[in-house]
């Protein structure tokens, strides 16, 4: 395979977590691998390339954040320039934050809105014009939740990022359906990261539980039993960046071991 033959991905948010999960496994998939995220994240990132790269696989670290078009645009250009093409890109950076309604600032508000929905369309929009251009389709993935199925006390604004990106990527399926374009999201649940170790944190400071005792009382509604892996969510990325997923578009699909059913 040349490199111009090999397909292309860019994630966001992958310097830990999901997002350098899904790095990894796209890689493994055989794509080449542009990661993603703040320049204070710019260690990590490094780490993620370098174990890219140890397994055999190409990648390159370069940073942006996602609520500002220009540099999202820039982060684009900057792939297409190293690795020629734009086939997938996972937009899965994000944030979380853990207030009742009546403590929760327009401030805060913002600042999840802009990361969280802003991010996304800032993402959807600089990949599909990339792949618009390309005339060859693509797949565009973005990070949604179960909170975009059902929003969830003390998680109100973030609720409302994801329901954002659960109407975005319905429009942004059809409007682009003409240019070969599927545009589907993720929605995990309960998974074993530091975004949920923060959740856990503030909900039990709000309730003066026990640490833990939130994780705890979350994870018993998961029919499988068990906290989700950022694994469990990079293969059905995996899946969504395949061209076994190429009749499917527009949908926010719930991978949470069964805690919300649709």
């Amino acid at each position: 395979m040349t490199s111009t033959d090999q397909r292309t991905a860019i994630v966001t948010g992958a310097a830990r977590g999901i997002g350098k999960e899904i790095a990894e496994r796209l890689a493994r998939d055989g794509l080449a691998v542009a990661v993603a995220d703040l320049d204070s994240m710019r260690e990590e990132l490094d780490g993620v390339v370098q174990g890219i790269e140890r397994s055999g696989g190409r990648s390159i670290a370069l940073t942006a954040d996602v609520s500002d078009p220009e540099q999202v645009n820039a982060l684009v250009r900057d792939t297409v320039q190293r690795f020629s093409k734009l086939d997938v890109f996972a937009a899965n950076a994000g944030i979380a934050a853990v207030n009742p309604l009546l403590d929760t600032t327009l401030d805060e508000l913002d600042r999840l809105v802009r990361v969280n929905l802003y991010g996304v369309f800032n993402s959807y929009q600089a990949a599909a014009r990339q792949m618009i251009e390309q005339g060859t389709g693509g797949k565009i993935i973005g990070a949604a939740s179960i909170a975009a199925h059902k929003g969830f006390e003390m998680l109100g604004g973030y609720s409302v990022t994801k329901w954002g990106v659960r109407g975005l990527t319905q429009v942004a399926a059809q409007e682009w359906a003409k240019h070969g374009i599927t545009v589907n999201a993720y929605c995990p649940g309960i998974v074993g990261t530091a975004m949920w170790d923060l959740i856990d944190e503030k909900m039990t400071e709000q309730s003066g539980e026990e640490r833990g005792t939130a994780l705890r009382r979350f994870s018993e509604m998961i029919a499988l039993g068990r906290v989700e892996e950022p694994n469990d969510v990079a293969s059905f990325v995996s899946y969504l960046a395949s061209r076994d997923s190429d009749y499917m578009t527009g949908q926010s699909v719930l991978i949470d071991g069964g805690i919300l059913y649709s």
